[in-house]
């Protein structure tokens, strides 16, 4: 090997995961260009801790998906190669863009982009899901999608890409936006698209490598969005109707006899189906934090469930608000927990409250897909898995204070959980609206008026009363 061969540097050690707490092998090398670069193997490591509180290697044939040092040091140099082969790719390209740079006058719109993608990344440390949106947003056009055979339309790159960055222009972006607006999309998503845009050249005036002076973004019309959409939320009772769908399995259609076994799975499945249902319905847990739930975060003498990892882009992470939560049990929620604590495996604190047959997270898009089956076998409105949310928030709200319920929930406006407080207060005024208009109350004016003037007439006498009128019904003067 060379002395500048990063092979002859690399170092393989094992470290745990910050939210699950799982020993992972790690792989340090100094790269090429004198670069500190670690990179994870991408599988469990198969160790325990010893008496010293080492890591040192598990006995037995490993677990599915795990490795043992041996397998982990066969996989380092393959990785090895792959991040410097990118790495090297990285260089050529951006020394290629540099050259296309000079030559066009400047550095253009697609480099800043691409510039303030990876501070998005690195700095602002964005979630999985909004990265995502945002290259889907800043895609080339007619690149193949990752999941069927549709292409990317590009819409962004196409109409500013090769353009210099200082030279774009309001009314170029303006024109971007009015054709989206024109593909039938809502306000909402042409807004999507200014604002990104406008954190685009926002990054760019940072520096003066990108020549600009302005942010032409920021001129460029937002349009006007509608309100949010009416709340709609199940009742209690059409939760446990969807819960009895999920559980009979009535959601899985039509199908041919099952062996015994598959029969088994499927019932235990149902089953555990049922339950993540209710659980949602109960606590209002989002769907990225059901399926990152672990044993070891409910607490079952205090009642309280530690919400403190989600899922965003498949990767596991700290919550939509980066923050860890309490989320009280109540007895519906806490029994559905405890039946699914009757299983005969993957109960342990690292296993998944809702795992697979093989013990798994469960995919997301595939809980949404069935919650919608079951939805539709217990013949309920139409609603979204996240209308689950709802319907927790809603009814927390019938008896705790908006405060409470935001903590609970998790949300970082307490705006967003007075939506919930709407129709509440609109019901509790039903019975001060029946008296108001009630025509006892419509007439009350005139009943006090009568009132006053009889107890009037009987304090001064009928002949005095009279006189009085007579008097101040003649006509002055």
């Amino acid at each position: 090997m060379t002395p500048h061969d990063p092979l002859s540097t690399t170092f393989l050690l094992v470290e745990t995961t910050k939210a699950a707490g799982v020993p992972v092998w790690v792989v340090k090398w100094r790269s090429a260009d004198g670069e500190r670069i670690r990179r994870r193997l991408g599988a469990p490591a198969w160790v325990v801790r010893d008496e010293a509180g080492d890591w040192s290697p598990r006995e037995g044939r490993p677990a599915p998906g795990h490795l043992t040092e041996f397998q982990a040091r066969r996989r380092v140099v393959a990785l090895v190669e792959s991040v410097e082969a990118d790495r090297a790719d990285e260089r050529a390209t951006a020394a290629a863009e540099i050259a296309r740079e000079a030559a066009a006058g400047g550095p253009t719109f697609r480099a800043l982009a691409h510039a303030w993608l990876e501070h998005v990344a690195d700095v602002e440390s964005a979630k999985p899901s909004t990265l995502c949106d945002y290259r889907s947003m800043l895609a080339e056009p007619g690149v193949p999608y990752r999941r069927g055979a549709g292409r990317t339309i590009g819409r962004v790159m196409s109409a500013l890409g090769d353009l210099p960055a200082a030279e774009v222009t309001t009314a170029q972006v303006e024109k971007l936006l009015s054709t989206h607006a024109r593909e039938n999309v809502g306000a909402r998503s042409v807004n999507k698209h200014r604002q990104v845009l406008c954190a685009i050249f926002n990054f760019g005036l940072r520096t003066e490598r990108w020549g600009l002076t302005g942010n032409p973004a920021a001129g460029a019309a937002k349009r006007r969005e509608n309100g949010p959409p009416r709340l709609e939320v199940f009742s209690v009772e059409q939760i446990e109707a969807l819960a009895r769908a999920a559980g009979s399995g009535a959601w899985r259609g039509p199908r041919d006899h099952p062996t015994a076994q598959a029969a088994r799975w499927r019932a235990e499945e149902d089953g555990q189906f049922a339950e993540l249902l209710r659980v949602a319905a109960y606590t209002g847990l989002r769907r990225g934090e059901l399926v990152a739930l672990r044993w070891r975060d409910v607490r079952w003498s205090e009642r309280v469930l530690v919400v403190e990892r989600a899922l965003s882009g498949n990767v596991e992470g700290t919550t939509k608000g980066r923050r860890v939560r309490y989320v009280p049990l109540g007895d519906q929620a806490l029994g559905a927990l405890d039946r699914l604590a009757q299983r005969p495996n993957f109960t342990s604190p690292d296993d998944y409250v809702f795992a697979s047959l093989a013990g798994d997270r469960l995919d997301p898009s595939a809980v949404r897909r069935r919650f919608v089956a079951a939805r539709d076998a217990a013949d309920l409105p139409p609603l979204r898995f996240h209308d689950l949310r709802h319907t927790a928030g809603t009814l927390l709200t019938r008896v705790l204070d908006p405060v409470t319920v935001r903590d609970i929930l998790g949300h970082a406006d307490l705006k967003t959980t007075e939506r919930y407080l709407h129709a509440i207060r609109a019901s509790r005024l039903a019975d001060s609206a029946t008296r108001a208009f009630a025509p006892a109350q419509v007439d009350g004016g005139g009943q006090a008026a009568r009132a006053a003037l009889q107890a009037a007439i009987a304090e001064i006498g009928p002949e005095e009363a009279r006189r009085l009128i007579d008097e101040v019904s003649e006509p002055r003067e």
